[in-house]
């Protein structure tokens, strides 16, 4: 049994939140955790992904249900050095 994600809810406000609040979860969490960014903002669909295309997290899946993104998001290791 894998244990539960990390949820973050930011249903409600505007970009640039979502994502910052992605950000902070992601710098504390360890690797391989999975976490789930709840957000209303169609942007965040956009700067999620954008915003991990440096690495070195991975994008598990975007969903949507009833306008609100339900965003995966796996951590992975930091950058040494």
């Amino acid at each position: 049994m894998s244990p539960a994600p990390i949820l973050i809810d930011a249903r409600g406000h505007r970009c640039p939140v979502p994502s910052l609040r992605l950000a902070r979860a992601l710098e504390a969490a360890a690797p391989g955790k999975t976490i789930v960014l709840m957000a209303t903002d169609p942007m965040a669909r956009i700067d999620v992904p954008h915003m991990l295309a440096g690495g070195p997290h991975r994008l598990v899946g975007v969903e949507e249900a009833d306008g609100v993104l339900r965003i995966t998001v796996e951590t992975g290791a930091a950058p040494s050095g």
